[in-house]
C-alpha cells in the first residue's frame, strides 16, 4: 500500500487537540466515520464498540455477500480468502483488517466490528462462506474478504467438507470472483500441529486452485508475542504446506498479536498503544506486499474446479457403465450355455432359457437430511447419472461442471448436449430381474449379424465390443486424472486419493503397466505428503462427503 494511506489523503483528519471529556473525544473522533456509524449498535467503554450494520446477500445456505459501505466500482478490489482452524483468531483479524482500510487509529477511540466477538471464542463465528465487500470512502480500493468456515467446525463434518462447493460457485457464478490477490492460512502463533480432520478440509481447499496460485499463498499468524514465531512456521513446514517463500525458501508470513479488539478499562488503554502501532505496522506490510503482486487470474483454477468435479463425476459413472457391462457379460455367458445346448438340436420345439437381465430403474434419490445435494445431473438419452451429487447450485444446466464450453456432457456415453439432460431428485440405478426366453428371443436378438456366422461367432463379437467399451471407459477416467495432475496445486489431494485403488485395478485389467505403475506411485506419494489422512478421508467418502 502507498505511504500516503496514513496522510489527510485517506480521510485521517489533523489530531491536533482533543475534547476534554471522554464521551467528547468519542464522538469527535468519530466524525469521519459518521457516515459509516449510523444506526449501528454501540457499546461504551474507553474505545467504544461499533458492531456494524451490513446490507446482506444470501446467495444459498452455505454462501452469503454482506457490504460495508456504498458501493463504488471505480475502486478496484483487493481479493483475500482467509483459512483457518476455529479459535484462531481469524474473526478478530477481519475486524482489524476492516479498521486499517477505514483509517481507524489509536486516536480515534473507536473499534469496528464486521463481525461481533462473543465471549465464547472456542467456537467459530461463521457457519458459511461469507464475502465481506467493504467500500472505505478514502481508500483508492475496495476490499473483498472471504471468510470461510473454521477447520474444526463443531456443527458438524458435512459443512466442514462443502466448503470447497461453496467457494466453486462463487469463483464461477456469473457476479462472481475472477481474480484473486491473496488464499491466506491463518494460523496460531502457539500452534503446533494441526489435527487429522483440520488437515483434511485444508486439502481440500488447496486442492481447489491451480498450480500458478502457489505464490499467492502467504501465512497470517495471530497472537504473536514473540519476534519469529517459530512454533507456528515449525507447523508449516512439517505440514508440507504449499505457499509462496521468500529470497531464502522461507514461508512468506505476517505477523499480528490482535490485541486491539480486546475489551479494558480506561487505566488498562495506554498498554494497548503498542499494540495498536505495531498492527497498522503489519497491515501495512501486509498490503504493500499485495502491492507488488499481479492479482491472479482464476482461470487455471477455474479449470481445476471442473476437472476435479468431471473426474469425480466420470469414475461414478464409469463404475454404474462397468457394472452394467459386467451384468450384460453375466447375461451373454448365460445365453452362451443356451446357445450351445440349442445349436445341438436346433430342431427341439418349445426351446426355453433364463437369464439375468440388467435394467435401469430410476428412482428417487434418498440423502440424509443434512446433505445439501439432494439432485442429480442425468442423460435422459443414454439413461445415464452424469453429475451426482450434483452442482447444487446450477440452475441452468449449460453451467452444470460435467458439461464442455461447447454445452456437451463429458461424462454419459453419448456426450449428449446438456438440453437432453435433467436435474432431478432422482437417478438410475442397475438392477436385474430374471427372465424366461425362447428360441425366437435368440434368433431376434442377432438376426442382425451375418447370416454366414454362427450364434456362438456372433455372442463373442458382443463380449468383445463390451470389453473394448470398458477400456475406452477407463481411458477417459484416466486423461481427466492426468489433466488434474498437470494443473492442480495438489493433485495428490484426499478426494482424487479415494479414485486411486479403483483406477489402477481397472488399468491393470487394460494391459498398461506403465500406467499402472504411475498410479502406484501417485498413491505413494499422496501417502507421504500426507500422513494420517488416509483413515480420515475413507471416513468422508463413508458418509458421501467427498463426492461433492
Amino acid at each position: 500500500m502507498s505511504k500516503d494511506f496514513e496522510s489527510e489523503e485517506f480521510g485521517l483528519a489533523d489530531l491536533q487537540s482533543f475534547p476534554e471529556s471522554h464521551e467528547e473525544l468519542n464522538t469527535s473522533m468519530a466524525e469521519p466515520f459518521s457516515k459509516i456509524l449510523n444506526n449501528v449498535k454501540t457499546i461504551k467503554g474507553p474505545t467504544t464498540r461499533h458492531i456494524l450494520t451490513t446490507v446482506c446477500t444470501s446467495e444459498c445456505e452455505l454462501l452469503k455477500k454482506e457490504r460495508i459501505g456504498e458501493v463504488d466500482e471505480t475502486k478496484p478490489p483487493k481479493v483475500i480468502l482467509l483459512v483457518g482452524e476455529t479459535g484462531n483468531g481469524k474473526t478478530a483479524l477481519i475486524n482489524a483488517m476492516v479498521n486499517y482500510i477505514m483509517g481507524v487509529r489509536w486516536e480515534h477511540k473507536i473499534w469496528m466490528e464486521v463481525v461481533e466477538i462473543s465471549e465464547d471464542q472456542s467456537n467459530s463465528q461463521t457457519s458459511v462462506v461469507t464475502v465481506y465487500e467493504v467500500f472505505p470512502q478514502d481508500s483508492p480500493f475496495s476490499l473483498k474478504i472471504i471468510d470461510t468456515p473454521g477447520f474444526g467446525e463443531t456443527k458438524g463434518e458435512v459443512k466442514d467438507a462443502l466448503i470447497a462447493e461453496a467457494l466453486q460457485k462463487l469463483f464461477r457464478s456469473e457476479d462472481g470472483i475472477r481474480e484473486i490477490d491473496a488464499v491466506c492460512l491463518v494460523l496460531k502463533a502457539t500452534d503446533s500441529r494441526l489435527h487429522e480432520r483440520q488437515l483434511y478440509i485444508l486439502d481440500e481447499v488447496l486442492s481447489l486452485f491451480g498450480k500458478d496460485i502457489e505464490k499467492y499463498i502467504l501465512m497470517l499468524i495471530t497472537s504473536v508475542t514473540e519476534d519469529v514465531p517459530k512454533r507456528a512456521l515449525n507447523l508449516i513446514k512439517q505440514s508440507n504446506i504449499p505457499c509462496a517463500k521468500d529470497k531464502d525458501g522461507k514461508p512468506v508470513y505476517f505477523k499480528f498479536d490482535n490485541c486491539q479488539s480486546e475489551r479494558y478499562e480506561e487505566e488498562d488503554r495506554e498498554r494497548y498503544k503498542s499494540s495498536w502501532d505495531n498492527g497498522i505496522e503489519n497491515f501495512r506490510k501486509f498490503f504493500d506486499y499485495l502491492n507488488g503482486l499481479h492479482p491472479k487470474s482464476l482461470d487455471m483454477t477455474e479449470c481445476v474446479l471442473r476437472t476435479r468435479k468431471q473426474l469425480d463425476a466420470c469414475v461414478n459413472n464409469l463404475k454404474d457403465r462397468i457394472k452394467l457391462a459386467e451384468l450384460r457379460q453375466t447375461e451373454l455367458e448365460q445365453t452362451e450355455v443356451a446357445v450351445k445346448e440349442y445349436e445341438k438340436d436346433q430342431k427341439q420345439k418349445n426351446f426355453q432359457y433364463e437369464v439375468d437381465e440388467p435394467y435401469k430403474d430410476l428412482l428417487k434419490i434418498l440423502s440424509p437430511w443434512w446433505y445439501l445435494s439432494k439432485h442429480a445431473t442425468r442423460c435422459t438419452e443414454c439413461e445415464e447419472n452424469c453429475h451426482y451429487p450434483g452442482c447444487w447450485w446450477v440452475k441452468d444446466l449449460s453451467w452444470c461442471s460435467v458439461m464442455s464450453k461447447e454445452g456437451k456432457c463429458t461424462v454419459c456415453t453419448g456426450k449428449c448436449h446438456y438440453t437432453k439432460h435433467v436435474k432431478d431428485d432422482k437417478i438410475y440405478e442397475i438392477k436385474t430381474r430374471k427372465v424366461t426366453k425362447t428360441d425366437k428371443d435368440l434368433k431376434g436378438k442377432y438376426e442382425h449379424y451375418e447370416e454366414n456366422k454362427s450364434l456362438m461367432s456372433k455372442l463373442n463379437n458382443e463380449m468383445e465390443k463390451i470389453k473394448e467399451e470398458k477400456i475406452r471407459l477407463v481411458e477417459e477416467c484416466y486423461q481427466c486424472l492426468e489433466k488434474l495432475i498437470e494443473n492442480a496445486l495438489k493433485s495428490t489431494s484426499m478426494s482424487c486419493f479415494i479414485h486411486l485403488d479403483f483406477m489402477i485395478d481397472k488399468v491393470k485389467e487394460t494391459g498398461k503397466p506403465e500406467r499402472v505403475q504411475k498410479l502406484k506411485e501417485l498413491k505413494q506419494k499422496a501417502e507421504e505428503e500426507n500422513p494420517g489422512l488416509i483413515r480420515i478421508a475413507w471416513k468422508y467418502v463413508k458418509h458421501n462427503v467427498c463426492k461433492m
